[in-house]
């Protein structure tokens, strides 16, 4: 049962995040921690994640924009090579304050509320008039790179500030998608290489069936969410940016993610 609904979830999860840019790794990760550890859960899903940004690649590769891409994926590799760093750093830090939803207890940690909190001030790029004019000129492209790849190595949470400023670069929409999910899998690379060194006691041989059931799901999911690609509207990329970057944040202040 266990295999069916993470299974089951990458698929619905990856589909999503194929328009948005962010989103599998967030809703995946609490699917895993209900039947697994933390740690092991944390690094299943970033294995998930890794190599379903690699499928996404083949698939819609031939439209990044390698200027933006290089431009800012160079920057997000210092900049998650730094946030995760200081997540081993934080890892000790007690939780800002805990509360019961049922049986289950609930932590607020310092790194996810002001995560959450920034993401929710950064909606209001997309849903503010006057702000919505607002451009990020291409000589931005380094600071947002290094802005969102040290909070994708800090929290694995990069997608929501990385199209924040894609978005805006003025490209097309197939070209967002695309250099979006080459930065991500440059932060990925990046983050995992750190973590893995600190995370011993991962049983991948006890779960390789799962865990090549759920990346072929989040396959058929960043599948079927390309070939929804031509039908949609950069509009449509834009609002559903802003409402999954919402509830990221209140998900992710609230303790909830």
């Amino acid at each position: 049962m266990e295999t069916v609904i993470i299974a089951a979830v990458a698929a619905f999860a990856s589909l999503l995040t194929f328009f948005s840019g962010f989103g599998l790794g967030t809703i995946l990760t609490p699917v895993f921690i209900i039947f697994f550890p933390v740690e092991i859960a944390v690094a299943l899903t970033g294995i998930v994640h890794l190599f379903n940004n690699f499928f996404k690649i083949a698939l819609v590769g031939k439209n990044i924009n390698w200027n933006v891409g290089l431009r800012f994926g160079l920057t997000a590799i210092i900049g998650a090579f730094a946030g995760a760093q200081l997540l081993l750093l934080f890892s000790g830090l007690q939780p800002v304050y805990s509360y019961h939803i049922g049986e289950k207890e609930i932590f607020i940690t310092w790194i996810k509320l002001i995560i959450g909190a920034l993401m929710i001030v950064f909606a209001f790029f997309e849903s503010v008039p006057s702000l919505k004019k607002i451009q990020f000129d291409r000589n931005k492209l380094p600071i947002g790179g290094l802005i969102s790849g040290f909070f994708g190595g800090l929290s694995g949470n990069q997608g929501a500030l990385r199209s924040m400023f894609l978005i805006r670069a003025g490209l097309a929409k197939e070209a967002f998608i695309a250099t979006g999910i080459f930065v991500a899998c440059c932060v990925d690379i990046t983050r995992l290489s750190i973590y893995f060194r600190r995370i011993a006691n991962i049983d991948m041989v006890g779960n390789l069936t799962l865990l090549i059931i759920t990346t072929l799901s989040a396959f058929a999911g960043a599948y079927f969410g390309s070939k929804l690609l031509k039908k949609v509207t950069l509009g449509f990329v834009q609002t559903s940016v802003t409402v999954m970057i919402v509830l990221l944040g209140i998900g992710l202040a609230s303790g909830v993610l």
